[in-house]
């Protein structure tokens, strides 16, 4: 009789990622799934302060949390940014992650073991004209997860970001932005590695930060970017 059971390095590990159908969620569902994974893919508006302990209730046991997190990125001059923008852009990249831990941290401390992989940016690695307020939430986002990593590492929880840039997604860079020969030259000229990541070299490596193999890593930022930052 053949073995149907799920094979690959994420065998019986259950996976929630959020905003699945944007940024790198697509992708993500599909390389987690491949790996092995149950994936739990949820589509809400992760805004809204109850949100995430439904998603979490409703999903059942969660080994791990792939935050996917994206928002269109402001390009206001800093004089001009508005209290809406500032409140918007944290609500959407910011404020879901503590209630997402809050949320979690009872099932993966009964079940003892936990991860967490935060899909960021590496906007806040490098400064960038006309990009104060997202890069100021990307930034806020390394800060949360530097923190709680090492708080909860003792528990064998591991909390990590991907700080991402110039990697192929259609939030960022849909197909009309790749095609324009001004952001072909900018790719020669900012990335070293001369192109964008592809969004499965990007996915592949998410699922090894998911995988039992990447546990020694604590509160850690990883660039993934090109070479466009290499901190």
């Amino acid at each position: 009789m053949s073995d149907n059971s799920p094979q690959g390095p994420l065998a019986g590990k259950r996976i929630l990622v959020t905003q699945a159908d944007a940024f790198m969620g697509p992708v993500l569902c599909d390389v987690l799934r491949e790996q092995g994974a149950t994936v739990i893919a949820s589509h809400d508006d992760i805004t809204d302060p109850e949100t995430p302990q439904r998603i979490v209730s409703e999903a059942g046991p969660i080994d791990t949390l792939v935050a996917n997190l994206a928002v269109p990125a402001p390009s206001t001059r800093v004089g001009d940014v508005s209290e809406d923008e500032w409140r918007d852009t944290f609500a959407a990249l910011v404020d879901p992650l503590p209630r997402f831990i809050q949320a979690l941290l009872p099932g993966m401390r009964d079940q003892g073991h936990g991860r967490v992989l935060v899909m960021g940016s590496a906007s806040a690695l490098r400064g960038m004209k006309r990009a104060s307020t997202y890069s100021a939430a990307r930034g806020a986002q390394m800060a949360w997860v530097q923190a709680v990593g090492v708080e909860l590492a003792p528990e064998n929880i591991q909390v990590n970001l991907i700080a991402q840039n110039f990697v192929d997604n259609p939030t960022y860079f849909p197909p009309e932005i790749q095609e324009n020969p001004k952001f072909q030259d900018r790719l020669k000229r900012e990335v070293p590695l001369g192109r964008l990541v592809g969004a499965r070299e990007d996915a592949q490596f998410a699922a090894y930060l998911c995988s039992d193999a990447a546990s020694c890593f604590v509160g850690q930022v990883f660039p993934v970017c090109g070479g466009w930052v290499n901190r």
